[in-house]
């Protein structure tokens, strides 16, 4: 029987991209869940670039159509990330009548994500995803993922998932297209529903792009 979806202190790994707040590069990173997926719910990039902008943020860039923006904070930098979370949920909506969930990280929040991916050893980035959550997952939810782990090894996957404060790390050695535990999670009322999940080579790169 699969073991319950573990839970990891903060840590531990060797950390991948600097944390600190280097002058002119972007002190966050916002995650749009559910955009521009099967004709739905589209956004173009330079509308969401203005809707960041018109916060007071500054240096706002996005990376691909999956919503992914970086920024620096303008005002209020030292504000909570679930608060400026907040106010881009608001916008967007504002802007474009859509109720999106947006996660936001630090840069070194990020950085530290990086550092606690359990599933490093895997040599294929997308065969490891990132599901960011707005807080860290409650006794309800993690119970939920790890009955999904059991029920996908009963099927016969070979998926795992464990949880590091609030991101969810999915390994899916047989591919993320195919898995079942990816399917559970992302079924209404799993953890699919208040998370947004990222593959590693977009995490990677997001890193990346902040440390440029």
């Amino acid at each position: 029987m699969t073991p319950p979806a573990r839970t990891l202190p903060r840590g531990g790994w060797l950390a991948a991209g600097r944390v600190g707040q280097d002058a002119g590069v972007p002190t966050h990173v916002a995650l749009l869940r559910g955009i521009n997926v099967g004709g739905s719910n589209k956004v173009a990039m330079a509308d969401l670039r203005d809707v960041v902008i018109s916060l007071g943020h500054t240096g706002v860039s996005t990376y691909i159509q999956s919503g992914n923006v970086l920024f620096t904070a303008g005002e209020g930098a030292a504000r909570a990330s679930s608060a400026l979370a907040a106010d881009l949920e608001r916008a967007i909506e504002q802007a474009f009548g859509l109720r999106l969930r947006v996660v936001v990280l630090s840069r070194a929040e990020l950085a530290q994500v990086m550092s606690d991916n359990p599933y490093q050893a895997e040599p294929n980035p997308k065969y490891v995803h990132a599901m960011f959550f707005p807080a860290e997952p409650d006794q309800e939810m993690r119970e939920s993922i790890a009955a999904a782990e059991r029920q996908a090894a009963e099927k016969g996957g070979r998926d795992e998932a464990t949880v590091v404060g609030r991101t969810l790390f999915l390994h899916t050695p047989d591919g993320y297209g195919r898995s079942e535990l990816a399917v559970r999670l992302a079924r209404s009322g799993g953890a699919g529903a208040t998370g947004t999940a990222r593959n590693w080579a977009t995490v990677t790169k997001l890193l990346a792009l902040c440390d440029a």
